[in-house]
Protein backbone atom coordinates (compact mmCIF):
# COMPACT_ATOMS: atom_id res chain seq x y z
CA UNK A 1 0.00 0.00 0.00
CA UNK A 2 1.45 3.38 -0.98
CA UNK A 3 1.42 6.13 1.21
CA UNK A 4 0.82 9.62 -0.32
CA UNK A 5 0.87 12.24 3.31
CA UNK A 6 2.32 10.63 6.43
CA UNK A 7 2.31 12.73 9.73
CA UNK A 8 4.36 11.57 12.62
CA UNK A 9 3.58 13.12 16.29
CA UNK A 10 3.49 16.36 14.69
CA UNK A 11 3.36 19.20 17.77
CA UNK A 12 3.13 22.83 17.23
CA UNK A 13 3.30 25.80 19.73
CA UNK A 14 1.45 29.67 19.59
CA UNK A 15 3.13 30.97 22.38
CA UNK A 16 1.09 29.06 25.07
CA UNK A 17 -1.21 27.45 23.23
CA UNK A 18 -0.20 23.79 21.96
CA UNK A 19 -2.08 23.85 18.77
CA UNK A 20 -1.51 20.27 17.54
CA UNK A 21 0.34 17.98 20.50
CA UNK A 22 1.28 14.74 18.87
CA UNK A 23 -0.24 14.18 15.76
CA UNK A 24 0.26 11.20 13.42
CA UNK A 25 -1.86 9.96 10.51
CA UNK A 26 -0.87 8.47 7.11
CA UNK A 27 -3.30 9.02 3.95
CA UNK A 28 -3.33 6.01 1.23
CA UNK A 29 -2.87 7.36 -2.56
CA UNK A 30 -5.19 8.08 -4.30
CA UNK A 31 -7.25 8.18 -0.92
CA UNK A 32 -10.22 10.68 -0.59
CA UNK A 33 -9.06 11.53 3.37
CA UNK A 34 -11.12 14.25 5.62
CA UNK A 35 -10.07 16.12 8.93
CA UNK A 36 -13.48 17.25 10.94
CA UNK A 37 -13.15 18.56 14.39
CA UNK A 38 -14.56 21.66 15.91
CA UNK A 39 -13.08 25.45 16.03
CA UNK A 40 -9.65 25.98 17.37
CA UNK A 41 -8.92 21.59 16.72
CA UNK A 42 -5.36 22.44 14.88
CA UNK A 43 -6.57 21.74 11.15
CA UNK A 44 -5.54 24.76 9.29
CA UNK A 45 -2.14 24.54 11.28
CA UNK A 46 -1.96 20.72 10.32
CA UNK A 47 -2.58 21.98 6.44
CA UNK A 48 0.21 24.74 6.76
CA UNK A 49 2.42 22.37 7.55
CA UNK A 50 1.85 19.64 5.23
CA UNK A 51 1.63 22.33 2.42
CA UNK A 52 5.61 23.45 3.60
CA UNK A 53 4.18 27.48 4.85
CA UNK A 54 4.98 26.41 8.11
CA UNK A 55 7.76 24.36 10.28
CA UNK A 56 6.59 22.14 12.92
CA UNK A 57 8.36 22.32 16.09
CA UNK A 58 8.62 18.62 16.52
CA UNK A 59 7.56 15.57 14.75
CA UNK A 60 7.88 14.69 11.21
CA UNK A 61 5.91 14.79 7.77
CA UNK A 62 6.08 13.66 3.92
CA UNK A 63 4.13 14.49 0.75
CA UNK A 64 5.01 12.04 -1.83
CA UNK A 65 7.44 10.58 0.30
CA UNK A 66 9.59 14.08 0.47
CA UNK A 67 10.12 15.88 3.62
CA UNK A 68 8.17 19.05 4.00
CA UNK A 69 11.31 20.85 5.52
CA UNK A 70 13.67 19.17 3.57
CA UNK A 71 12.20 19.15 0.32
CA UNK A 72 10.25 21.69 0.48
CA UNK A 73 10.61 23.02 -2.99
CA UNK A 74 9.76 19.86 -4.62
CA UNK A 75 6.49 19.27 -2.60
CA UNK A 76 5.51 22.80 -3.82
CA UNK A 77 5.39 21.24 -7.38
CA UNK A 78 3.50 18.10 -6.24
CA UNK A 79 0.59 19.75 -4.42
CA UNK A 80 -2.52 22.20 -4.70
CA UNK A 81 -3.58 24.02 -2.08
CA UNK A 82 -6.68 25.74 -1.53
CA UNK A 83 -6.52 27.62 2.12
CA UNK A 84 -9.44 28.24 4.35
CA UNK A 85 -9.55 32.19 2.83
CA UNK A 86 -9.76 32.06 -1.20
CA UNK A 87 -6.81 32.14 -2.54
CA UNK A 88 -7.47 33.84 -5.62
CA UNK A 89 -5.77 37.88 -6.90
CA UNK A 90 -9.21 39.36 -6.50
CA UNK A 91 -8.07 42.26 -9.28
CA UNK A 92 -7.68 39.36 -12.03
CA UNK A 93 -10.36 38.32 -14.34
CA UNK A 94 -11.14 34.54 -14.40
CA UNK A 95 -8.89 33.27 -17.13
CA UNK A 96 -6.10 35.67 -15.70
CA UNK A 97 -5.92 33.80 -12.48
CA UNK A 98 -5.95 30.21 -14.13
CA UNK A 99 -3.23 31.65 -16.39
CA UNK A 100 -1.25 33.11 -13.77
CA UNK A 101 -1.22 29.76 -11.73
CA UNK A 102 -0.42 27.65 -14.58
CA UNK A 103 2.40 29.76 -15.26
CA UNK A 104 4.10 29.38 -12.00
CA UNK A 105 4.40 25.57 -12.10
CA UNK A 106 5.67 26.30 -15.36
CA UNK A 107 2.72 24.82 -17.28
CA UNK A 108 -0.53 25.93 -19.35
CA UNK A 109 -4.10 25.83 -19.43
CA UNK A 110 -3.82 24.28 -22.55
CA UNK A 111 -1.66 21.29 -21.41
CA UNK A 112 -3.81 20.46 -18.12
CA UNK A 113 -7.30 21.67 -19.62
CA UNK A 114 -8.90 18.54 -19.45
CA UNK A 115 -8.40 17.68 -16.06
CA UNK A 116 -10.24 21.06 -15.05
CA UNK A 117 -12.80 21.05 -17.77
CA UNK A 118 -15.85 19.64 -15.85
CA UNK A 119 -15.19 22.25 -12.99
CA UNK A 120 -14.00 25.54 -15.33
CA UNK A 121 -16.60 24.96 -18.12
CA UNK A 122 -19.15 25.74 -15.30
CA UNK A 123 -17.46 29.44 -15.04
CA UNK A 124 -16.02 29.93 -18.49
CA UNK A 125 -18.56 31.69 -19.71
CA UNK A 126 -17.45 34.66 -16.93
CA UNK A 127 -13.60 33.77 -17.88
CA UNK A 128 -13.84 38.36 -18.38
CA UNK A 129 -14.88 38.80 -14.66
CA UNK A 130 -13.11 39.90 -11.76
CA UNK A 131 -12.47 37.08 -9.20
CA UNK A 132 -13.37 39.56 -6.69
CA UNK A 133 -16.86 39.97 -8.42
CA UNK A 134 -17.73 36.71 -8.42
CA UNK A 135 -20.20 34.80 -6.31
CA UNK A 136 -18.67 32.23 -3.39
CA UNK A 137 -19.54 29.18 -5.51
CA UNK A 138 -17.94 30.54 -8.74
CA UNK A 139 -14.66 31.56 -6.47
CA UNK A 140 -14.32 28.45 -5.03
CA UNK A 141 -14.62 26.32 -8.64
CA UNK A 142 -12.45 28.61 -10.03
CA UNK A 143 -9.59 28.18 -6.77
CA UNK A 144 -10.26 24.63 -7.37
CA UNK A 145 -9.44 24.90 -10.73
CA UNK A 146 -5.75 27.22 -10.09
CA UNK A 147 -4.96 24.47 -7.31
CA UNK A 148 -5.81 21.52 -10.34
CA UNK A 149 -4.17 23.37 -13.13
CA UNK A 150 -0.67 21.66 -12.95
CA UNK A 151 -2.29 18.72 -11.99
CA UNK A 152 -0.58 17.83 -8.46
CA UNK A 153 -0.57 14.05 -7.52
CA UNK A 154 -1.80 15.27 -3.75
CA UNK A 155 -4.58 18.12 -3.42
CA UNK A 156 -4.44 19.90 -0.03
CA UNK A 157 -8.29 22.11 1.15
CA UNK A 158 -8.65 23.53 4.36
CA UNK A 159 -12.57 24.03 4.35
CA UNK A 160 -13.27 24.72 0.79
CA UNK A 161 -17.24 25.05 1.06
CA UNK A 162 -17.26 27.80 3.90
CA UNK A 163 -19.96 30.40 2.68
CA UNK A 164 -21.12 27.98 -0.43
CA UNK A 165 -24.60 27.49 -0.89
CA UNK A 166 -25.79 23.55 -0.46
CA UNK A 167 -26.44 23.06 -4.10
CA UNK A 168 -22.23 24.38 -5.23
CA UNK A 169 -21.64 22.15 -2.39
CA UNK A 170 -22.87 19.67 -3.83
CA UNK A 171 -21.35 20.11 -7.38
CA UNK A 172 -17.76 20.71 -5.47
CA UNK A 173 -17.67 17.60 -3.63
CA UNK A 174 -18.80 15.89 -6.96
CA UNK A 175 -15.55 17.51 -8.27
CA UNK A 176 -13.91 15.85 -5.46
CA UNK A 177 -15.66 12.02 -6.14
CA UNK A 178 -14.58 12.41 -10.25
CA UNK A 179 -10.79 13.46 -9.38
CA UNK A 180 -10.46 9.62 -8.14
CA UNK A 181 -10.18 8.42 -11.89
CA UNK A 182 -7.39 10.81 -11.79
CA UNK A 183 -5.45 8.80 -9.30
CA UNK A 184 -5.20 12.37 -7.74
CA UNK A 185 -5.12 12.35 -3.35
CA UNK A 186 -6.96 14.62 -1.77
CA UNK A 187 -7.23 16.15 1.77
CA UNK A 188 -9.51 18.12 2.69
CA UNK A 189 -11.02 19.64 5.99
CA UNK A 190 -14.79 20.68 6.48
CA UNK A 191 -17.19 21.30 9.51
CA UNK A 192 -20.10 20.14 7.40
CA UNK A 193 -20.78 16.50 8.85
CA UNK A 194 -23.10 15.62 4.97
CA UNK A 195 -19.20 16.39 3.37
CA UNK A 196 -17.80 14.45 5.97
CA UNK A 197 -19.85 11.22 5.18
CA UNK A 198 -18.36 11.45 1.45
CA UNK A 199 -14.59 10.42 2.12
CA UNK A 200 -13.37 7.31 2.46
CA UNK A 201 -11.88 7.51 5.90
CA UNK A 202 -11.73 10.73 8.17
CA UNK A 203 -9.87 11.55 11.28
CA UNK A 204 -11.67 13.40 14.43
CA UNK A 205 -8.64 16.28 15.70
CA UNK A 206 -10.05 18.27 18.61
CA UNK A 207 -7.97 20.25 20.95
CA UNK A 208 -4.67 18.84 18.80
CA UNK A 209 -4.88 15.52 18.93
CA UNK A 210 -6.19 13.30 16.56
CA UNK A 211 -8.84 11.22 18.52
CA UNK A 212 -9.70 9.02 16.18
CA UNK A 213 -9.48 7.78 12.60
CA UNK A 214 -11.76 5.27 10.53
CA UNK A 215 -15.13 4.83 7.76
CA UNK A 216 -17.47 8.10 8.50
CA UNK A 217 -19.68 6.37 10.16
CA UNK A 218 -17.67 4.61 12.73
CA UNK A 219 -16.50 7.97 13.47
CA UNK A 220 -19.41 10.15 13.67
CA UNK A 221 -21.07 7.63 15.45
CA UNK A 222 -18.52 7.90 18.16
CA UNK A 223 -17.96 11.12 18.58
CA UNK A 224 -22.03 12.25 17.61
CA UNK A 225 -21.90 14.40 20.78
CA UNK A 226 -20.05 16.88 19.02
CA UNK A 227 -19.84 16.68 15.63
CA UNK A 228 -24.26 15.27 15.06
CA UNK A 229 -25.94 17.31 18.30
CA UNK A 230 -29.16 16.74 18.41
CA UNK A 231 -31.59 19.47 16.99
CA UNK A 232 -32.63 21.71 18.88
CA UNK A 233 -36.22 22.27 19.86
CA UNK A 234 -37.97 25.93 19.29
CA UNK A 235 -41.23 27.44 19.90
CA UNK A 236 -41.57 29.52 17.05
CA UNK A 237 -42.17 33.18 18.07
CA UNK A 238 -45.67 34.46 18.61
CA UNK A 239 -46.75 36.69 15.26
CA UNK A 240 -46.63 40.71 16.96
CA UNK A 241 -49.36 42.99 14.29
CA UNK A 242 -46.95 45.62 13.73
CA UNK A 243 -43.74 45.12 11.31
CA UNK A 244 -40.55 46.55 12.09
CA UNK A 245 -39.31 45.55 8.21
CA UNK A 246 -41.50 46.89 5.59
CA UNK A 247 -40.21 46.11 2.12
CA UNK A 248 -42.38 47.17 -1.14
CA UNK A 249 -40.58 46.61 -4.70
CA UNK A 250 -37.06 47.21 -3.86
CA UNK A 251 -35.06 46.77 -6.57
CA UNK A 252 -30.72 47.11 -7.31
CA UNK A 253 -29.88 47.63 -10.80
CA UNK A 254 -25.70 47.57 -11.63
CA UNK A 255 -25.62 49.02 -14.92
CA UNK A 256 -27.90 46.28 -17.01
CA UNK A 257 -27.67 43.89 -14.38
CA UNK A 258 -30.57 44.05 -12.15
CA UNK A 259 -29.53 42.31 -9.16
CA UNK A 260 -32.82 42.58 -6.95
CA UNK A 261 -35.56 42.50 -8.56
CA UNK A 262 -38.97 44.39 -7.07
CA UNK A 263 -38.68 42.08 -3.96
CA UNK A 264 -41.72 43.18 -0.97
CA UNK A 265 -42.33 41.41 2.13
CA UNK A 266 -42.86 42.37 5.70
CA UNK A 267 -40.72 41.35 9.08
CA UNK A 268 -42.77 41.24 12.63
CA UNK A 269 -41.18 42.04 15.69
CA UNK A 270 -39.74 39.48 17.77
CA UNK A 271 -39.71 36.99 14.73
CA UNK A 272 -36.86 35.11 13.60
CA UNK A 273 -36.44 35.42 9.96
CA UNK A 274 -34.28 33.65 7.25
CA UNK A 275 -33.42 34.92 4.03
CA UNK A 276 -32.01 32.05 1.69
CA UNK A 277 -30.95 31.90 -1.76
CA UNK A 278 -28.21 30.68 -3.94
CA UNK A 279 -24.82 32.09 -4.18
CA UNK A 280 -25.18 35.10 -6.54
CA UNK A 281 -29.43 34.78 -5.95
CA UNK A 282 -29.18 38.77 -4.43
CA UNK A 283 -29.21 38.66 -0.76
CA UNK A 284 -26.45 40.43 0.49
CA UNK A 285 -27.04 43.06 -1.98
CA UNK A 286 -30.64 43.46 -0.45
CA UNK A 287 -29.12 42.90 2.89
CA UNK A 288 -27.28 46.18 2.56
CA UNK A 289 -30.16 47.87 1.28
CA UNK A 290 -31.77 47.35 4.08
CA UNK A 291 -29.12 48.11 6.78
CA UNK A 292 -28.57 51.54 4.96
CA UNK A 293 -25.51 50.88 3.63
CA UNK A 294 -26.52 50.62 -0.06
CA UNK A 295 -29.07 52.57 -2.03
CA UNK A 296 -31.71 51.14 -3.78
CA UNK A 297 -32.80 52.02 -7.52
CA UNK A 298 -36.17 51.69 -7.19
CA UNK A 299 -39.03 50.50 -4.66
CA UNK A 300 -38.86 51.24 -0.85
CA UNK A 301 -37.81 49.82 2.41
CA UNK A 302 -38.82 50.89 6.30
CA UNK A 303 -36.22 49.24 8.67
CA UNK A 304 -37.22 50.01 12.55
CA UNK A 305 -39.83 52.89 11.42
CA UNK A 306 -36.78 54.73 8.49
CA UNK A 307 -36.93 54.67 5.57
CA UNK A 308 -33.55 53.67 4.09
CA UNK A 309 -33.01 55.75 1.06
CA UNK A 310 -33.98 58.87 3.29
CA UNK A 311 -32.74 58.23 6.66
CA UNK A 312 -29.75 55.65 6.18
CA UNK A 313 -27.89 57.18 8.97
CA UNK A 314 -30.92 56.39 11.45
CA UNK A 315 -31.63 53.19 10.59
CA UNK A 316 -27.78 52.02 11.49
CA UNK A 317 -28.83 53.50 14.67
CA UNK A 318 -31.62 51.29 15.39
CA UNK A 319 -30.38 47.76 13.97
CA UNK A 320 -27.03 45.76 14.88
CA UNK A 321 -25.38 44.00 11.95
CA UNK A 322 -23.07 40.80 12.23
CA UNK A 323 -21.31 40.82 8.69
CA UNK A 324 -20.24 37.52 6.75
CA UNK A 325 -16.58 38.57 7.57
CA UNK A 326 -15.34 38.58 11.01
CA UNK A 327 -15.82 42.41 11.59
CA UNK A 328 -13.75 42.48 14.95
CA UNK A 329 -10.21 44.00 15.66
CA UNK A 330 -7.89 41.18 16.14
CA UNK A 331 -5.16 43.24 17.63
CA UNK A 332 -8.03 44.55 20.62
CA UNK A 333 -8.48 43.00 23.91
CA UNK A 334 -12.13 41.44 23.93
CA UNK A 335 -12.85 44.35 26.22
CA UNK A 336 -11.57 46.96 23.96
CA UNK A 337 -13.60 45.75 21.12
CA UNK A 338 -16.97 45.70 23.19
CA UNK A 339 -15.99 49.56 24.69
CA UNK A 340 -14.97 50.81 21.30
CA UNK A 341 -18.29 49.71 19.60
CA UNK A 342 -20.46 50.64 22.73
CA UNK A 343 -18.81 54.10 21.92
CA UNK A 344 -19.67 53.61 18.11
CA UNK A 345 -23.49 52.62 18.62
CA UNK A 346 -23.92 55.31 21.44
CA UNK A 347 -24.20 53.15 24.42
CA UNK A 348 -24.32 56.17 27.74
CA UNK A 349 -20.85 55.63 29.33
CA UNK A 350 -22.29 54.88 32.59
CA UNK A 351 -23.69 52.14 30.87
CA UNK A 352 -20.84 50.44 29.55
CA UNK A 353 -19.44 48.66 32.28
CA UNK A 354 -22.30 46.64 33.87
CA UNK A 355 -23.66 45.56 30.25
CA UNK A 356 -20.48 44.16 29.20
CA UNK A 357 -19.99 42.22 32.79
CA UNK A 358 -23.27 41.32 32.35
CA UNK A 359 -22.42 40.08 28.60
CA UNK A 360 -19.58 38.53 29.27
CA UNK A 361 -21.12 36.00 31.40
CA UNK A 362 -24.03 34.99 29.45
CA UNK A 363 -21.84 33.91 26.65
CA UNK A 364 -19.21 32.40 28.66
CA UNK A 365 -15.78 34.45 27.71
CA UNK A 366 -15.68 36.74 31.13
CA UNK A 367 -12.29 34.29 31.95
CA UNK A 368 -11.19 35.46 28.25
CA UNK A 369 -11.76 39.32 28.54
CA UNK A 370 -8.17 40.43 28.38
CA UNK A 371 -7.29 38.19 25.60
CA UNK A 372 -6.57 39.81 21.82
CA UNK A 373 -9.24 39.04 19.49
CA UNK A 374 -7.18 37.11 17.39
CA UNK A 375 -6.13 34.86 19.86
CA UNK A 376 -10.00 33.06 20.39
CA UNK A 377 -11.22 30.18 18.18
CA UNK A 378 -13.77 31.01 15.78
CA UNK A 379 -16.85 29.44 17.45
CA UNK A 380 -15.93 32.39 20.44
CA UNK A 381 -15.45 35.12 18.42
CA UNK A 382 -18.80 34.49 16.59
CA UNK A 383 -20.47 34.31 19.66
CA UNK A 384 -18.67 37.61 20.80
CA UNK A 385 -19.38 39.32 17.18
CA UNK A 386 -23.06 38.43 17.58
CA UNK A 387 -23.59 39.74 21.25
CA UNK A 388 -21.32 43.23 20.43
CA UNK A 389 -23.89 43.84 17.22
CA UNK A 390 -26.75 43.71 19.82
CA UNK A 391 -24.45 45.43 23.03
CA UNK A 392 -26.83 48.83 22.66
CA UNK A 393 -29.99 46.82 22.14
CA UNK A 394 -31.31 47.45 19.13
CA UNK A 395 -34.64 46.52 17.50
CA UNK A 396 -33.24 44.53 14.68
CA UNK A 397 -29.84 42.63 14.28
CA UNK A 398 -28.95 41.42 11.02
CA UNK A 399 -26.71 38.30 10.96
CA UNK A 400 -25.02 37.26 7.32
CA UNK A 401 -23.77 33.53 7.55
CA UNK A 402 -22.94 34.03 10.97
CA UNK A 403 -21.62 30.36 11.48
CA UNK A 404 -19.54 29.96 8.39
CA UNK A 405 -16.92 27.43 9.20
CA UNK A 406 -18.28 26.98 12.52
CA UNK A 407 -18.63 23.31 13.81
CA UNK A 408 -22.32 21.96 14.21
CA UNK A 409 -22.26 21.69 18.00
CA UNK A 410 -20.89 25.46 17.94
CA UNK A 411 -23.40 26.00 15.45
CA UNK A 412 -26.00 24.77 17.81
CA UNK A 413 -24.80 26.80 21.21
CA UNK A 414 -24.86 29.73 18.45
CA UNK A 415 -28.48 29.57 17.49
CA UNK A 416 -29.04 29.05 20.92
CA UNK A 417 -28.05 32.78 21.73
CA UNK A 418 -30.63 33.68 18.58
CA UNK A 419 -33.24 32.06 20.44
CA UNK A 420 -32.49 34.07 23.78
CA UNK A 421 -32.62 37.13 21.63
CA UNK A 422 -35.59 36.65 19.65
CA UNK A 423 -37.41 36.10 23.11
CA UNK A 424 -36.13 39.35 24.34
CA UNK A 425 -37.98 41.49 21.79
CA UNK A 426 -34.90 41.49 18.89
CA UNK A 427 -36.37 40.66 15.59
CA UNK A 428 -33.19 38.64 13.89
CA UNK A 429 -32.71 38.65 10.12
CA UNK A 430 -30.46 35.77 9.09
CA UNK A 431 -28.80 34.21 5.74
CA UNK A 432 -27.76 30.82 6.01
CA UNK A 433 -26.67 28.02 3.55
CA UNK A 434 -27.27 25.81 6.28
CA UNK A 435 -30.65 24.16 6.01
CA UNK A 436 -30.77 22.32 9.47
CA UNK A 437 -30.43 26.24 10.32
CA UNK A 438 -33.54 27.53 8.22
CA UNK A 439 -35.71 25.09 9.95
CA UNK A 440 -34.64 27.37 13.18
CA UNK A 441 -36.15 29.99 11.51
CA UNK A 442 -39.71 31.37 12.29
CA UNK A 443 -40.49 32.29 8.55
CA UNK A 444 -38.23 31.92 5.34
CA UNK A 445 -37.94 33.82 1.98
CA UNK A 446 -35.97 32.05 -0.63
CA UNK A 447 -34.78 34.47 -3.84
CA UNK A 448 -34.03 33.27 -6.85
CA UNK A 449 -32.82 35.32 -9.93
CA UNK A 450 -32.92 38.33 -8.04
CA UNK A 451 -36.65 37.58 -6.87
CA UNK A 452 -38.54 36.01 -4.01
CA UNK A 453 -40.04 32.72 -5.05
CA UNK A 454 -41.06 31.02 -1.29
CA UNK A 455 -42.21 33.18 1.36
CA UNK A 456 -43.83 31.54 4.66
CA UNK A 457 -42.91 29.24 7.36
CA UNK A 458 -40.27 26.32 7.08
CA UNK A 459 -43.20 23.30 7.95
CA UNK A 460 -45.60 25.09 5.02
CA UNK A 461 -42.67 25.22 2.68
CA UNK A 462 -42.31 21.68 3.04
CA UNK A 463 -45.63 20.56 2.41
CA UNK A 464 -46.00 23.36 -0.45
CA UNK A 465 -43.04 21.59 -2.09
CA UNK A 466 -43.70 17.83 -1.01
CA UNK A 467 -40.67 17.95 0.51
CA UNK A 468 -39.41 16.20 3.79
CA UNK A 469 -36.30 18.48 4.42
CA UNK A 470 -35.70 22.82 3.61
CA UNK A 471 -32.75 21.40 1.75
CA UNK A 472 -35.21 19.72 -0.45
CA UNK A 473 -37.13 22.84 -0.65
CA UNK A 474 -34.33 25.12 -1.84
CA UNK A 475 -32.27 22.27 -4.31
CA UNK A 476 -35.92 22.57 -6.21
CA UNK A 477 -35.75 26.66 -6.20
CA UNK A 478 -32.40 26.85 -7.16
CA UNK A 479 -33.01 24.52 -9.76
CA UNK A 480 -35.58 27.17 -11.65
CA UNK A 481 -32.69 29.56 -11.52
CA UNK A 482 -31.64 31.40 -14.94
CA UNK A 483 -28.63 33.18 -14.07
CA UNK A 484 -26.78 30.57 -12.51
CA UNK A 485 -24.20 32.21 -10.66
CA UNK A 486 -23.66 35.51 -12.56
Amino acid sequence: MELAVVATDIQKRYGKVEALRGVSFAVRKGELFGLIGPDGAGKTSLFRILATLLTADAGQATVCGLDVVRDYQAIRSKIGYMPGRFSLYQDLTVEENLELFATVFRTSVRANYELVRDIYSQIEPFRKRRAGALSGGMKQKLALSCALIHKPEVLLLDEPTTGVDPVSRREFWQMLQRLRSEDITVVVSTPIVDEARQCDRIAFINEGVIRGIDVPGAVLQRFASILCPEALSHAHAVQHPEPVIQVQHLTKRFGSFTAVDHISFEVHRGEIFGFLGANGAGKTTAMRMLTGLSLPTEGKAVVAGYDVAVQPEEVKRHIGYMSQKFSLYNDLKVWENIRLFAGIYGVPRQQIAPRMEEMLARIGLASERDTPVGRLPLGWKQRLAFSTAIFHRPDIVFLDEPTGGVDPATRKQFWELIYRVAESGITVFVTTHFMDEAEYCDRLSIMVDGQIRALDTPAALKERFGAATMDEVFRRLAREARWGES
